[in-house]
């Protein structure tokens, strides 16, 4: 029996594709469950309808995904952070930091899964953060980290380290 997955099934397939499986196997879980339907001949001709929408809406995500990756990489993301007298970090800057400026100083929401850290922020400087759009954009990201309060000049900076 053809059917249609309403939803990604494990060892079988991905959600709105067309898979052949036994009919006690559709008719018995996956219908029942509502992980599938049965892939009639209007069923079929709504899915490819839904998988044109679907690429259109791909393509409109990619390109605005576009527009924030190029404004991203043209203005550096500036994160306040706790230091002490050695210029470290009390802590260190997280995902979940980076997302929050992100959303606050460029009204863009990312998940914080979606931000790759090659290694943990824990000192004042400048580093470069790789976040993931929709679309599969990567946007390279300039992040300062900037003391809290006042904001050392860079004779002070060097007499501390």
């Amino acid at each position: 029996m053809k059917v249609i997955l309403t939803d990604d099934v494990a060892k079988l397939g991905a959600k709105n594709t067309i898979v052949e499986v036994s009919d006690g196997y559709a008719r018995n879980f996956l219908i029942p469950r509502g992980l599938a339907i049965p892939a009639t001949k209007g069923a079929v001709r709504g899915l490819e309808k839904q998988r044109g929408a679907m690429e259109r809406r791909q393509e409109r995500l990619k390109k605005q995904a576009g527009n924030v990756a190029e404004r991203l990489a043209q203005t550096p993301l500036r994160v306040t952070a706790r230091v002490g007298e050695t210029g470290r970090l009390f802590g260190s800057v997280t995902t979940q930091l980076l997302a929050a400026a992100l959303k606050e100083q460029f009204g863009v929401e990312v998940d914080r899964h979606r931000i790759e850290l090659t290694e943990p922020i824990k000192t004042v400087g400048t580093y470069t953060v790789t976040v993931l759009l929709p679309g599969n954009v990567h946007a390279k990201v300039t992040v300062e980290v900037v003391p809290e309060g006042e904001v050392l000049t860079d004779a002070e900076t060097a007499a501390t380290a």
